[in-house]
């Protein structure tokens, strides 16, 4: 029997699955969108104690403005475990950047990665110069030094890492196709337990559109990827949906915009995009939930 999804609605764009249970958290949108202080989100977290059931299948969680709830949900599964868990992350960009108010949904990767229960952290399908050289300074350096985290890159140069002596962190390639190939090796040759996040930011706007930056991901490539994962995949999420938001914060206003992100878009375009959007969560749930091992 296939584990029931799980929708975190908090701005109502990702649909609800056939069967999915349903969780309203409109009323959390404005504290938890883009960041908030680690306070709230541990406040958050013991709110999803009393709302989620002792097992679930994939997490539906909204725009990809949410991403950093990804981190109660890794940090509550993994207490629980007795064995390591790795983390694979699909997502455009490495969401280990710094940010000094908080945590939010680029930089909540360094604090996952750092737990004890994780083994290690694979983020997946960068093409953002977030990366980069002229950002080098804004990647949190611990978990990379501690051989916790990995970058897997397309078309970036990421050339600095080899005079901080992180060569090894740092996974760059040609095209996307290449990249599918090598992780796919290394999920097969390294068998662990996994949960898989996903930003389908990652995407290419081919696939699916979203209001960041896009990557260059096909939708076959990630399902190589979950296939690789059958029977080592135990919980996974999904964010990148597109929704349209004002934040009341004009703090949050001048964050989000300095990150480059689409904040208004026309009505119809937005539906059509949550369409499409709508579509691939369907088949993402589908498939997450044939990958998904049971203990």
């Amino acid at each position: 029997m296939h584990k029931q999804p799980i929708v975190l609605d908090l701005d109502g764009s990702t649909g609800v699955p056939d069967g999915a249970l349903h969780v309203p958290l409109q009323d959390w949108q404005e504290r938890l969108r883009f960041g908030c202080r680690r306070s709230v989100l541990d406040a958050f977290d013991r709110y999803l104690d009393t709302q989620l059931p002792a097992e679930y299948g994939p997490v539906l969680m909204g725009s990809g403005d949410f991403h950093h709830l990804s981190l109660p949900l890794v940090k509550r599964l993994a207490e629980k475990r007795q064995r390591p868990l790795r983390l694979v992350v699909i997502d455009n960009h490495p969401d280990n950047m710094r940010y000094l108010f908080g945590v939010h949904c680029g930089s909540w990767v360094r604090r996952v990665a750092m737990l004890p229960q994780v083994s290690h952290v694979h983020v997946v399908g960068i093409t953002s110069s977030d990366i980069g050289s002229g950002h080098a300074w804004e990647n949190y350096l611990t978990p990379l030094l501690a051989g916790k985290l990995s970058y897997w890159s397309v078309g970036v140069d990421t050339s600095w890492s080899r005079f901080l002596r992180l060569k090894h962190a740092f996974h760059n390639f040609d095209n996307v196709a290449t990249l599918t190939d090598a992780v796919c090796v290394m999920l097969a040759e390294n068998k662990e337990d996994t949960y898989l996040s996903i930003d389908k930011d990652a995407f290419s706007p081919d696939v699916v559109r979203t209001n960041w930056d896009q990557g260059q991901l096909l939708e076959e490539q990630l399902m190589r990827m979950i296939a690789t994962l059958d029977g080592q995949m135990i919980a996974s999420d999904i964010t990148g949906d597109v929704s349209e938001y004002r934040h009341a914060s004009a703090w949050k206003r001048w964050l989000s915009a300095g990150d480059e992100q689409t904040l208004a878009i026309p009505s119809a375009m937005l539906q059509a995009w949550q369409v499409d959007q709508q579509a691939l969560n369907e088949r993402l749930v589908t498939r997450l939930q044939q990958a998904m091992s049971i203990d």
